[in-house]
């Protein structure tokens, strides 16, 4: 374990009461950094060696706590969703369903005994598949088509029940799609969508850094592999971004080669400059 000297603790435990009292804000990571005088990479590494969870993840369960806690005193439950912050029942709904590793034996298995639902729609980056366990989406991809998208799922769980989307349901890929589309566009926020990933205890780790990434922040290879802690992995944490399933939700084009170029993506370099450049966009302050 890293060993961090008095000041240092002193520091992070007093952004961790900041963070704590402020839960029910919006906080971004320079705002977070700059309370420390470090850079968000190394703030967030500094507070994940001290606390076992990166800053966000500590914002979210305490957020969730102050939930959990109007509901005990009797607040009523839209009430408290509000007040504490989420903003909205989605995204208290995809933060309480964020399942990041789950079942993996299944995943093995090929998904048997699975039931996923999937739909395919245009957007302004390609058809898009994005196919949905009870937790969660666990597939979202890119493609030419959707013969060659379903192809893919097969692929993927080859032993699951899979079902297309049906209008007459509850209507939950369709809108997410739709959310997704808008935010690509620079319409809206980045849906904030429940998640049922699979992967190795590496593959989720890097996972589980990148959604912690701020909308417009890019980190390089390096960088993200010292950020989960194995900074000699950087091979193997691209490895881990190009197996990732779930497109922009789970933000793998954020990551750039140390000489700041593109590098790689799996659904092309010309989708991940559009999404950069839309996030670049979005970040930039109005004139």
């Amino acid at each position: 374990m890293t060993q961090h000297n008095d000041k240092t603790l002193q520091k992070f435990v007093a952004l961790a009461r900041f963070i704590a009292d402020n839960a029910d804000n919006r906080l971004t990571l320079e705002t977070l950094s700059a309370r420390v005088h470090l850079s968000s990479s190394r703030m967030q590494r500094v507070f994940k060696s001290i606390f076992g969870v990166s800053p966000k993840k500590f914002q979210q369960a305490a957020r969730s706590e102050r939930f959990r806690q109007l509901l005990r005193d009797g607040v009523d439950i839209t009430d408290a969703i509000f007040e504490s912050g989420y903003g909205s029942t989605s995204r208290v709904y995809g933060q309480t369903m964020h399942n990041i590793g789950m079942t993996p034996g299944s995943y093995r298995a090929g998904g048997a005994g699975e039931r996923i639902t999937w739909a395919c729609r245009p957007t302004v980056l390609g058809p898009i598949l994005m196919a949905a366990t009870d937790r969660g989406v666990c597939f979202a991809q890119f493609g030419d088509d959707q013969d060659a998208l379903l192809t893919q799922l097969r692929r993927e769980f080859p032993r699951a029940q899979l079902e297309r989307f049906d209008s007459d349901g509850d209507g939950r890929l369709e809108h997410w799609i739709d959310a997704l589309n808008g935010y690509i566009q620079n319409k809206q926020p980045r849906p904030e969508l429940p998640l049922d990933l699979r992967g190795t205890a590496f593959q989720i780790k890097v996972w589980e850094f990148l959604l912690s990434l701020g909308d417009g922040e890019v980190v390089s290879y390096s960088e993200l592999a010292q950020a989960i802690d194995k900074p000699k992995a950087v091979r193997a944490a691209a490895s881990a971004c190009g197996a990732n399933k779930v497109a922009v939700l789970v933000p793998c084009h954020r990551i750039l080669r140390g000489d700041g170029g593109l590098g790689g993506y799996r659904w092309g370099l010309a989708r991940k400059r559009a999404l950069l450049d839309a996030e670049r966009a979005r970040k930039a302050p109005a004139r």
